[in-house]
């Protein structure tokens, strides 16, 4: 099993900055492939970002490439997402995913953290 606590959202303004944190423990050995996705109300999941850091592969969706950034810290299994440049549309519930392949299909991840709101004002 592997848990993943995310952090970091909160409120701000059009054009503003935040960093999501998502600290995995448990059987992180199994999380070669970690990501984020987002949900609004009334909608789908949606995915954000990815990485499969065995094969070197990052993806992005094109809503949010140039803007938000994935990255990793090993010594502290933490994954982040900085998001630059923020926009109303980018309001969600993100939630880290952990136990899939880096790519962007929500069924291929085996966790999913408990989300974290992020709002943008405009």
């Amino acid at each position: 099993q592997v848990q993943l606590v995310e952090s970091g959202g909160g409120l701000v303004q059009a054009g503003g900055s935040l960093r999501l944190s998502c600290a995995a423990s448990g059987r992180t050995s199994s999380t070669y492939g970690m990501g984020w996705f987002r949900r609004t109300p009334g909608k789908e999941r949606e995915f954000v970002a990815a990485f499969n850091w065995i094969g070197g592969l990052t993806q992005y969706a094109d809503s949010v490439k140039g803007r938000f950034t994935i990255s990793k810290d090993n010594a502290k299994n933490t994954v982040y997402l900085q998001m630059n440049n923020l926009k109303p549309e980018d309001t969600a519930v993100y939630y880290c995913v952990a136990g899939g392949d880096g790519g962007s299909r929500p069924s291929a991840y085996r966790y999913w953290g408990q989300g974290t709101q992020v709002t943008v004002s405009s």
